[in-house]
């Protein structure tokens, strides 16, 4: 069974950058379309983006696009989130998830495997 493990947690500014890692141990992810939701204070989790297995396709949530992007390195069961121009409203908790299959849904449902979460908070 695949566990997920995020890093990269941080406090930073407005307009700096961040990239949150997610790494695989237990299980190789390169049959796994991957992703990135977020969940804020008293908000429902939402989709950031997410990745096909070989990572071809990408999705981004309107919110991030522009802004942030996901990539992944199957032969170190490792993928990223790099997110530039971080603004107060990307406050948040940041989960990395995976699920079986090509297609790239945006609802938490659809993913089946998730790991413990990583806080990202962006001061103004």
């Amino acid at each position: 069974q695949v566990q997920l493990v995020e890093s990269g947690r941080g406090l930073v500014q407005a307009g700096d950058s961040l990239t949150l890692s997610c790494a695989a141990s237990e299980g190789a992810i390169s049959s796994y379309t991957m992703g990135w939701f977020r969940q804020a204070p008293g908000k429902e989790r939402e989709f950031v983006a997410a990745i096909s297995w070989g990572g071809g396709s990408t999705r981004y949530a309107d919110s991030v696009k522009d802004r942030f992007t996901i990539s992944r390195d199957n032969a170190k069961n490792t993928v990223y989130l790099q997110m530039n121009s971080l603004k107060p409203e990307d406050t948040a908790v940041y989960y990395c998830t995976a699920r079986t299959g090509a297609f790239i849904p945006v609802v938490p449902i659809a993913y089946n495997l998730w790991g413990q979460g990583t806080q990202v908070t962006v001061s103004s």
